[in-house]
């Protein structure tokens, strides 16, 4: 039986600054259109962190009962570590999706029906990321799928939801802070490596192997700093996004030396507060520059 600790610990806190960071500057663009609505913010807030964590669930259950969480490098995984039963982890990720379903229809009926296809998709991503015959992640779909939904859907969504309309900053936003997601999946993918090309997980890194993974990491960050300079156009506030840029440069030293294995498990926790500071920053500069 998982105690409290190893339940926390197996929803994989240090990965929800992905879904805290695209409701920030979804909101900060939804108040720079002048159209911030602090209650529809707390939904998709809140349906962000359920499918974050029902994902992280379901990512478990899945891998588990496929064995190729039994060897790992990183945070505990409750049915690889065999603390907790297959069935318990899956109704876990059931009741977190379900809730975050819930939230995601009072916002939908709140704002606009078109989001139930959003909402509908996001569910269904975050299952079959690791789950059914033929996981997307297992197939070096990953980094897309986390651009898509905590990038680009997340960001957007929000601000939809609030203004019913978006600004070219939210693009910006959203692809920035999508950028940072994906980089923050290519650097727990490259620790895994060794350990995912002998169980048969295919996943991005895997088919790049551990220099281009490297150089992707690389790029990605750099993109997400140069759309926060873009959006200095609209306001100069924007740059607040930069303040991100110290924590950026201890993560990238780390992937850039060829460290591997447990050395990659600190550059995780540093990019997933480099894209939180990143979107407070940068949600801080749209508000105040509106």
């Amino acid at each position: 039986m998982a105690t409290p600790a190893q339940w926390i610990e197996g929803a994989r806190p240090r990965t929800l600054p992905a879904a805290v960071a695209p409701v920030l500057v979804g909101t900060g663009a939804a108040a720079y259109l002048d159209a911030f609505v602090w209650w529809k913010a707390l939904l998709a807030l809140g349906v962000a962190l359920t499918l974050q964590i029902g994902v992280n669930y379901a990512n478990d259950y899945s891998d588990g009962i496929r064995g190729t969480d039994e060897v790992r490098v990183g945070p505990l995984r409750l049915v690889g570590s065999k603390v907790a039963t297959p069935r318990q982890v899956k109704t876990a990720a059931f009741v977190a999706l379900g809730i975050g379903a819930i939230l995601g229809l009072i916002l939908c009926f709140t704002s606009s029906l078109w989001l139930l296809v959003v909402g509908a998709a996001s569910l269904l991503a975050a299952w079959f990321y690791t789950g059914g015959k033929k996981p997307y992640g297992y197939r070096a779909l990953g980094e897309i799928s986390v651009f898509l939904f905590f990038g680009l859907v997340a960001v957007l969504g929000t601000t939809y939801a609030q203004a019913e309309t978006l600004h070219w900053t939210a693009v910006a936003g959203a692809i920035a802070v999508g950028a940072i997601a994906c980089a923050l999946l290519v650097a727990n993918n490259l620790r895994d490596i060794p350990t995912d090309s002998v169980t048969g997980k295919r996943t991005l890194a895997v088919v790049l192997g551990a220099p281009r993974s490297r150089q992707l990491y690389a790029g990605l960050i750099l993109l997400a700093f140069i759309l926060a300079i873009l959006c200095a156009l609209a306001t100069p506030w924007a740059l607040l996004a930069l303040v991100a840029a110290p924590l950026a440069y201890r993560s990238l030293k780390v992937v850039l030396s060829e460290a591997v294995g447990p050395a990659l498990i600190p550059v995780l926790k540093d990019t997933g507060l480099t894209e939180l500071v990143y979107a407070a920053g940068l949600a801080a500069g749209l508000i105040i520059g509106h």
